[in-house]
């Protein structure tokens, strides 16, 4: 709670920085920020509070979540260059302002107690990523983005109002607590013969489609290509990484504490999705040209291997949801961080080129750009030394764990498509060292330099020791 205080007091700053004549104090200003907000959230640990007349708890798993969120902010914001390189069209106290803002309601998606502070924290959330996926407004494509991601955002937020208003009337409580003791009470079984059944049956689907939107989850992942794509870059990065984070932190947290005892409700029609989610989300991503476009189907195939964790419900769900989200973060983060510095320098007729053919030669001129590129492609493809090696690991071991044979073929189905992502992972890499390519040279600056190193460090390192922070979650 004292982080989402300090991060309202500071995006509130970061607006009143933005009178200064010199911008070069928001990025610093911001990363400062965001360092403090991680302090306050670790003095909680090992504390269980409730908030706002219990609409609010923090404890150990919504702290992890919530280092993830600011880790994941702290990287995406150190490198964040570009929004002072022209005067007249940007505004980076206004986004760095809007940034902070956007992850208050991130933060209150993994502490919610009441489904009023769910739908509160999304709101925050998605108006902010709202204005930023439309903040390069000379750029067709970011507009439209915008405009697609608001129209659909605010139908998929509108339906799961509605599923919250549903799930209220059948069973009389906001609390996620009080509608699990609610639904246990009933006679399960015959669920649908209750009165309030139907009514509870339609209101968790509702929800359930709202918050499978926001992962970007098949079938309700249309929007996620061209808004990915359209978005700036930096933007997209916070989107794949805090949005998807905050959204699968949100779902599990509500189907593991108000709806464990209806899970035949959620969890049969949540394995066609996870299957068609991951089907979706590696084939599409094979027949992308674009790097970029690339990514936003890879992040909707990371979607569906979350989810598979989710459908296991195994004492291990916390620790490997949370050690997944690290891994797919900061490879992802830096992946974005390589495709921004060559798509500048790559440009065609003023607009990045974010092709697979701008990364030709790269090893030649830039080897840690290369290295860096090589080393979160091979995360994201689940190879071994890496850190994503080991969260699809535990992913996989959630699902063979489980009793049930539905789980097993989900876990085979989820390696067959893994072996689909060596493909189009690879793809990248080869551009990067084996394609001839005119590329100079690229002068980074000390910390997007330093923020590469420590992204690569870190997947390499939990590539090596895992334990080393699963032991924590």
């Amino acid at each position: 709670m004292n982080a989402i205080i300090a991060l309202s007091l500071f995006g509130i700053t970061n607006l009143f920085l933005g009178f200064l004549n010199n911008r070069k104090i928001l990025l610093p200003a911001t990363l400062l920020f965001v360092l403090i907000a991680f302090g306050l959230n670790l003095a909680d640990w090992n504390h269980e509070y409730y908030w706002f007349h219990n609409m609010l708890k923090t404890n150990n798993l919504s702290i992890n979540f919530t280092s993830i969120i600011l880790v994941a902010t702290a990287l995406v914001v150190a490198i964040s260059r570009g929004f002072g390189n022209d005067e007249e069209h940007t505004h980076p106290a206004e986004y760095y302002g809007i940034l902070l803002f956007s992850v208050v309601g991130a933060i209150m998606m993994v502490t919610f107690q009441s489904l009023f502070m769910l739908f509160v924290g999304i709101e925050i959330l998605s108006v902010a990523m709202y204005v930023l996926t439309g903040s390069d407004k000379r750029n067709l494509r970011s507009n439209e983005a915008a405009l697609k991601y608001f129209l659909m955002g605010s139908f998929a937020t509108g339906i799961m109002l509605f599923g919250i208003a549903l799930v209220y009337g059948a069973t009389g409580s906001f609390d996620i607590n009080g509608i699990g003791n609610m639904v246990n009470q009933a006679k399960l079984q015959d669920i649908m013969l209750n009165p309030y059944g139907p009514i509870l049956y339609g209101g968790i689907t509702l929800i359930f489609v709202g918050l499978l939107f926001k992962i970007s989850a098949a079938p309700f992942h249309f929007w996620t290509p061209d808004v990915y794509d359209g978005a700036p870059s930096i933007f997209t990065a916070f989107m794949s990484t805090v949005v998807k984070t905050a959204g699968v932190a949100a779902t599990y947290r509500l189907l593991s504490i108000s709806f464990p005892a209806v899970y035949g409700l959620w969890g049969n029609p949540l394995v066609y999705i996870t299957c068609l989610t991951l089907f979706i989300g590696n084939i599409t991503a094979v027949y992308q040209q674009s790097f970029k476009r690339m990514l936003a189907y890879s992040s909707i195939s990371h979607a569906g291997y979350l989810l598979i964790t989710v459908l296991a419900k195994t004492p291990t769900t916390n620790s490997s949801i949370l050690f997944y989200s690290l891994a797919y973060s900061i490879a992802t983060i830096s992946a974005f961080a390589v495709l921004m510095v060559v798509s500048e320098a790559q440009s065609k007729s003023g607009k990045p080129d974010e092709s697979f053919t701008a990364l030709n030669g790269l090893a030649k001129n830039n080897p840690l750009l290369a290295f860096v590129l090589t080393v979160s492609m091979l995360s994201l493809a689940g190879i071994p030394l890496t850190a994503g090696f080991f969260g699809k690991f535990f992913i996989f071991a959630d699902a063979f764990s489980n009793v049930s044979s539905l789980f097993k073929t989900i876990a085979v189905v989820a390696i067959l498509m893994s072996t689909v992502g060596i493909y189009y992972y690879f793809k990248p890499i080869i551009a990067a060292y084996l394609k001839k390519g005119d590329l100079e040279k690229i002068e980074l600056s000390p910390i997007y330099k330093l923020t590469l190193i420590i992204t690569t460090a870190l997947t390499i390192l939990l590539g090596i020791a895992p334990d080393l922070v699963k032991n924590i979650f």
